[in-house]
């Protein structure tokens, strides 16, 4: 297991298994906790709308009593829910690059922006999503960390969790430099490109955003609202299309 103790006795039952594999299996043995937990705070929802329906004269306080009961128990439910369904990706049930490229296409297609995915410069660099529309050009990453991972900056620095975010940040700053470099040279148009980083998972601050290194990273659902309003350039619509085709002729497609 990792992070183990030389004096407590390695368990069976996590030898070999991955942070995935052991949220899962905590997960799934929680379930009867998380019941339990429910069901008292319905009660505690039942007891409170009891008794604001007796303060305010409010008619069948039993009534009210259930069913301040029941949103309370629904609520928590769709929380339990959406705190599992944010591990997704991380645990390798949904995929990111198929998420984040469905944002980009939906929220930015009827702006005039061109989604490209799976993009790379022979030999050089590869992304998940090169992005270009009247704004500018953008290309975004995807990354999924565990549930317990903070994601932030300090001091100008960029961390995930403990480990620093600067052979991220340098990465993802590379491979914009070289595609910026083939668009620039193939179809004749200056074009700068800034990186970002779709993060699943872990733990961001309110807002959803962190720019540190030259990297922004942020929420997938973020990153369509932040490509609108960080425009960098001023493309013609004619511009964008000799763009996308350049790209869509330039860079190799990854299968």
């Amino acid at each position: 297991m990792p992070g183990g103790s030389i004096y407590v006795p390695d368990d069976q039952k996590f030898t070999g298994a991955s942070p995935q594999q052991m949220y899962e299996k905590f997960w799934v043995e929680g379930v009867n906790e998380r019941r339990r937990i429910r069901a008292a705070k319905a009660a505690v929802g039942l007891a409170v709308g009891i008794a604001l329906a007796v303060r305010f004269s409010i008619p069948w306080p039993v009534a009210v009593g259930i069913l301040a009961a029941l949103v309370v128990a629904v609520a928590d439910t769709y929380w339990s829910w959406r705190s599992h369904e944010n591990t997704a990706v991380w645990r390798g049930k949904r995929r990111g690059e198929v998420i984040t490229g469905r944002l980009l296409r939906r929220r930015l297609a009827k702006e005039g922006y061109r989604v490209l995915n799976g993009r790379a410069v022979r030999g050089q660099a590869s992304i998940d999503h090169l992005v270009i529309g009247p704004g500018g050009v953008w290309i975004v990453d995807n990354e999924a960390f565990g549930p317990e991972i903070d994601v932030a900056q300090y001091g100008g620095r960029l961390f995930f969790g403990e480990k620093y975010g600067s052979s991220m940040a340098k990465g993802l700053g590379e491979a914009a430099d070289s595609l910026a470099e083939v668009l620039s040279k193939q179809s004749g148009i200056q074009v700068a490109i800034e990186p970002m980083l779709a993060v699943f998972g872990g733990r961001m601050p309110r807002g959803g955003m962190v720019s540190a290194e030259g990297l922004t990273v942020l929420r997938p659902g973020v990153v369509p609202r932040a490509i609108r309003g960080r425009a960098t350039a001023a493309y013609t619509p004619e511009q964008v299309e000799v763009l996308a085709r350049t790209a869509a002729r330039e860079l190799h497609k990854m299968s």
